[in-house]
């Protein structure tokens, strides 16, 4: 996500460190190539000049050009700006009495239905009980959709297959999440190729009847400034809440997202990162700078490890290695636990000055291949990593679609591992006595 955006930005920062002495010329042209990094993103125009200007003001301050790191006092201001063009804060969902409603709007094909469930799983392991509701009548595939994903996720659907009228499926909904004691209640309403007058009058209708807590527009992140339009007329018929930006990991740009909150007012406050029911997460506006600007974002990869990975299995791993017992079955362990984390370029995307690393797909494909090598042996195999002879490579090759090379090379690598971790401790107590030896005698 903002790959092209931030490719940019961080060109334009490494000559700002270069520069021993900033000048309003230089700074000037800084913020040339800022502002075209950020039309290029398809940034709205006035939302990019009011940003350039306010840096502009902030930079040209004596406490900046006077400064011992005037380049890096520039980096700063602008990441402050682009945290308060987002949001400055966090804006969590307001969901108030039980059983709250969530009306979901949208075109046809910003992902409406998926982010419902993506939105009702984020909502169950915060510890709620929320009830899907189909009111897309127009579209028969949309019901069987939410049907699916509710019972992938253990999450009950309220569904009137060839019932036409909305308010009719909107109040046996009400009716049944009162009884349940289900809340909040998500609706997944119908979307147009374009906005048009029964499509705003439906929604209308239906706001009215159901007065809920949030109506959150879902909009394509890769539509761009066509993504601010809509919500633009969304909220000037409905009153928005918020936003939910979908597809944001296949936007190289991310204009939609740093112009939506600037031109409708609107926070944006969830964010579509994959294709996965796991791919919707809060939007932090200073995270997201943080981000763009190639700065990392540690706190979300913490979070993300702390929900992917078990910790009862991280306290066995840790005696395991403490006592140097791991083996093949453990390593294909923390694989199935690192790829809960997501894809590769996105997790790197979260450590400071890695976001640049292009071309993660070999490596992908490489922990594809070391997975299905592990896979193919048997538990006694995994166990037990001595007995596999040249007849068993030969096998585990076959069952996995790779060569006895690969599998080589594999128990090549876990060996290796295997002995660095029994070497720690007689290295560490040689570092310790190497120490004592050369401090100063009292």
């Amino acid at each position: 996500m903002f790959r092209t955006l931030s490719d940019k930005l961080q060109s334009v920062f490494r000559n700002l460190r270069g520069l021993g002495k900033l000048t309003e010329k230089n700074i000037a042209d800084a913020l040339r190539d800022v502002r075209l990094a950020l039309l290029e993103a398809d940034v709205n125009y006035k939302v990019a000049k009011d940003f350039i200007e306010s840096v502009k003001t902030k930079s040209l301050g004596q406490t900046v050009l006077d400064s011992i790191t005037p380049g890096q006092q520039v980096i700063k201001i602008i990441h402050d700006e682009l945290v308060a063009l987002m949001g400055a804060q966090h804006a969590g969902l307001l969901l108030g009495k039980s059983p709250a409603a969530v009306l979901l709007c949208g075109l046809h094909g910003c992902g409406k239905t998926t982010t419902a469930g993506k939105l009702a799983r984020l909502l169950a392991k915060q510890g709620q009980h929320p009830l899907l509701v189909a009111c897309d009548v127009y579209r028969p595939a949309a019901i069987t959709q939410l049907q699916t994903l509710g019972k992938q996720l253990n999450i009950p659907v309220h569904a009137v297959p060839g019932e036409t009228d909305v308010l009719q499926i909107a109040r046996g909904a009400m009716e049944a999440a009162g009884a349940q004691s289900n809340s909040p209640v998500i609706f997944d309403t119908a979307g147009r190729l374009q906005i048009d007058e029964p499509l705003i009058q439906e929604l209308v209708r239906l706001k009215e009847w159901i007065a809920p807590a949030e109506i959150l527009l879902v909009a394509d992140a890769a539509t761009g400034q066509q993504a601010v339009d809509i919500a633009s007329r969304f909220d000037n018929a409905l009153g928005l809440t918020g936003i939910i930006l979908t597809k944001l990991d296949g936007d190289t740009r991310g204009g939609a997202a740093l112009s939506m909150r600037a031109v409708t007012g609107k926070p944006i406050k969830l964010v579509g990162v994959g294709e996965k029911l796991e791919d919707l997460e809060p939007f932090h506006p200073d995270r997201m700078a943080s981000r763009i600007l190639g700065m990392g974002d540690v706190v979300s990869l913490v979070e993300k490890a702390q929900e992917s990975f078990d910790a009862t299995q991280a306290e066995k791993m840790q005696e395991k290695l403490r006592k140097a017992d791991v083996n093949l079955e453990d390593f294909l362990t923390q694989m199935q636990q690192m790829k809960k984390m997501g894809p590769l370029e996105n997790l790197l995307g979260m450590l400071p000055g890695m976001s640049n690393i292009r071309d993660l797909s070999v490596e992908e494909k490489q922990l594809k291949r070391l997975e299905a090598i592990i896979q193919s042996m048997t538990p006694a195999e995994r166990r037990r990593p001595e007995m596999i002879d040249g007849r068993r490579r030969q096998r585990i090759a076959r069952g996995s679609g790779t060569t006895v090379a690969d599998v080589n090379q594999l128990l090549k690598q876990f060996w290796a591992m295997r002995n660095l971790i029994k070497e720690m401790p007689r290295l560490s107590r040689k570092m310790a006595r190497l120490g004592r030896l050369k401090m100063p005698a009292p």
